[in-house]
């Protein structure tokens, strides 16, 4: 059996929310759970006695208590706590006084504070100037916005109406944005004016004409300067141009007036990668969203209302929704807005003592760019308050807990979690009850039946298979836009198994009931029909000091497969044989001799999403003669020009 490489102490368990929420079950409902897998067990044997106790634990603010809590156990199609009356910015507005809501961080601007007071002012005046414009129950509002106070302020106004907030960064292109908001036509777009990266402030004045005007039903476009400060309407009324947020937020208003509605009505928009067509409109609920996101960042994530929690996220990723739903706790959310590295990698780490962050949430890459750049934070930053490290978007490897316990801190709760856009939320993440083993994610989330399935459908332990999830959760979406038939919602996630969550990650349950996420089941590799995820080959390149990227496909040959790897090096190396053969023989030795590459191949760039995810679908669709409908999904379409060069030299070979 495994050793952890961290314990919670006896004071942190006993501390915990967790352990509060155990006390309270047992105390509420006469039971005697000890541990946290008996709480899960009841958790997912008692799926409706549990949601109703995380309604309860959380005070959700609603005007109309429920009739039931779970009316249909179909998936989809679960009606949960129906009857209720309820609005989701009320419940992120609770807390109305002077302590800290907002940290706003940019690159080479001045921080901006906002307390809990003056954020519900700002959001009353954007709602007052919303109502307005007619904006009301179903509308769309979009945010082409960067990860600002701006930002939280427009979603919460909007949501506050009873409208629904869609939004991604303003790095995407203007066939990007389209390809997204022209499906739900929004009424009004919030729009960054300018943003700043790397130290560069670059304009997005021509991409907003160009997008704006294309837009049908928009009544108004409203910009956000880049040193733009919404407290400034709080002391001074401004006539200022009304097509910029300040001026358009300018009125007398100081109450906001909730509209509620059901337990499932529209929030969110969120949207698909778009790698395979146009993105998926993907549509969250109001209460699904809240109970789930409360219990992930109360309970799991041990969130409390004095901590101060950051995320290196975007307005397009769902970890920006995530983040947000903190102010439900009632903490300190902490906003960054421009490169992690900029003008160091330092930048984030500096951060933390800065502002005294508690829960520190990145990814697997930065944390690799660190190690690579032979960074240690321990060596220069005190790092006293950080208490939990958070990561996702790609699977941790056993080599980034190493460096987090030896470089970081010896006393934090690293957590790896995984879930996403189609759940707006995690299936599996952390646990501070709970030792950290590397490689492995803590445990599954508290009412989510997660399980594994082999190729026969069969439930596993111990084997890799499908993640899937075999009874119904309050985040599932509630219907996909422009989608009658629900037939992209049925595609998407219950083709493979009717009635049942096929999540699309290929995991491994533990013996210790830890989670291994090998990537992505239509991105596994098959040579010889020996399956492995592409995540367990980066995890092995990636660990050389010489590879800053890679990315892994499988080429169909022959009625076989064809493992082909191509990987980006640090500047002053090549791929030369010495490399080749470390490369290859790592891969022998530490996965299996079927899944040594048939080619390596030094390439440029690694092409990307915007979110930052590696695409091994659009390269594996150049090599096997696949169609690609959409490349404004990504950051970087220009490196795909290489993919066809190489490919095009090996056919000739």
């Amino acid at each position: 059996m495994k050793t952890p490489i961290w314990k919670p102490s006896a004071n942190r368990i006993n501390n915990s929310n967790m352990k509060l929420f155990i006390n309270h079950v047992n105390s509420k409902l006469s039971y005697n759970h000890q541990s946290y897998d008996e709480l899960y067990e009841w958790s997912i044997n008692n799926i409706e006695e549990f949601w109703e106790e995380i309604w309860n634990y959380s005070e959700i603010n609603y005007s109309t208590k429920y009739n039931s809590i779970l009316t249909k156990y179909d998936m989809p199609g679960a009606d949960w706590f129906s009857g209720s009356k309820l609005n989701f910015a009320e419940n992120l507005l609770r807390k109305k006084n002077n302590d800290v809501a907002l940290t706003c961080c940019r690159e080479n601007f001045k921080t901006i504070f906002i307390s809990y007071s003056e954020l519900y002012l700002l959001t009353a005046k954007t709602a007052a100037s919303l109502k307005k414009l007619g904006v009301g129950k179903g509308d769309r509002i979009a945010g082409y916005i960067s990860n600002t106070s701006e930002a939280v302020i427009a979603m919460l106004a909007t949501i506050s109406l009873g409208a629904i907030w869609t939004s991604c960064s303003p790095d995407f292109g203007i066939q990007g944005v389209l390809d997204r908001f022209e499906q739900i036509q929004p009424k009004v777009l919030f729009a960054a004016e300018q943003y700043s990266y790397n130290g560069k402030i670059i304009s997005n004045k021509e991409k907003i004409s160009g997008i704006s005007s294309k837009l049908c039903g928009l009544k108004k476009t409203v910009l956000i300067p880049i040193n733009n400060n919404p407290t400034e309407v709080l002391n001074v009324f401004t006539s200022e141009d009304k097509n910029y947020f300040n001026g358009f937020i300018c009125n007398d208003s100081t109450e906001i007036e909730y509209v509620h509605s059901d337990f499932s009505h529209p929030i969110y928009i969120m949207y698909s990668s778009g790698t395979t067509g146009k993105p998926k409109c993907i549509v969250h609920g109001a209460g699904g969203t809240l109970l789930q996101h409360y219990k992930e960042l109360s309970l799991h994530t041990d969130l409390k209302i004095n901590d101060k929690i950051f995320y290196f996220t975007t307005c397009g990723w769902m970890m920006w929704n995530w983040l947000i739903s903190s102010l439900s706790v009632g903490a300190n959310v902490i906003l960054y807005d421009g490169s992690p590295v900029y003008p160091t990698v330092e930048k984030l780490w500096q951060l933390i003592d800065e502002i005294g962050i508690t829960i520190f949430g990145t990814s697997p890459k930065y944390l690799s760019i660190c190690e690579k750049e032979e960074f240690l934070p321990i060596d220069k930053y005190n790092l006293s308050s950080l208490k939990t490290l958070l990561s996702t978007g790609s699977p941790l490897s056993e080599r980034n807990y190493e460096w987090v316990y030896n470089n970081l801190k010896k006393d934090i709760l690293l957590a790896s979690i995984s879930g996403g856009t189609d759940i707006i939320s995690c299936f599996m993440l952390g646990n501070p009850m709970q030792p950290v083993y590397k490689g492995e994610i803590q445990c599954r989330g508290l009412g989510m039946r997660v399980e594994v399935f082999n190729e026969d459908g069969k439930s596993i332990e111990g084997e890799k298979g499908e993640l899937v999830c075999t009874a119904p959760f309050p985040s599932m979406p509630v219907f996909f836009w422009d989608d009658p038939d629900n037939k992209k919602y049925l595609s998407a996630y219950f083709e493979n198994y009717p009635g049942i969550w096929r999540h699309g990650d290929y995991i491994e349950l533990t013996e210790h009931k830890g989670i291994i996420v090998y990537g992505r089941s239509d991105a596994t590799l098959n040579p010889g029909g020996v399956r492995i995820g592409t995540s367990e080959i980066y995890r092995l390149v990636e660990s050389f000091d010489f590879v800053k990227d890679s990315l892994v496909i499988g080429a169909n040959y022959e009625n076989d497969v064809r493992v082909i790897l191509f990987v980006v090096l640090k500047d002053e190396y090549t791929l030369d044989a010495e490399a080749n053969q470390k490369i290859n023989l790592i891969i022998k030795t530490e996965a299996s001799p079927r899944h040594v590459p048939y080619k390596i191949i030094q390439v440029k760039e690694i092409p990307h999403t915007i979110s930052g995810k590696k695409v091994e679908s659009i390269v594996a669709k150049i090599f096997n003669g696949g169609k690609i409908d959409n490349k404004e999904a990504m950051a970087n379409p220009h490196s795909l020009d290489e993919y066809y060069e190489i490919k095009k030299s090996i056919m000739n070979e």
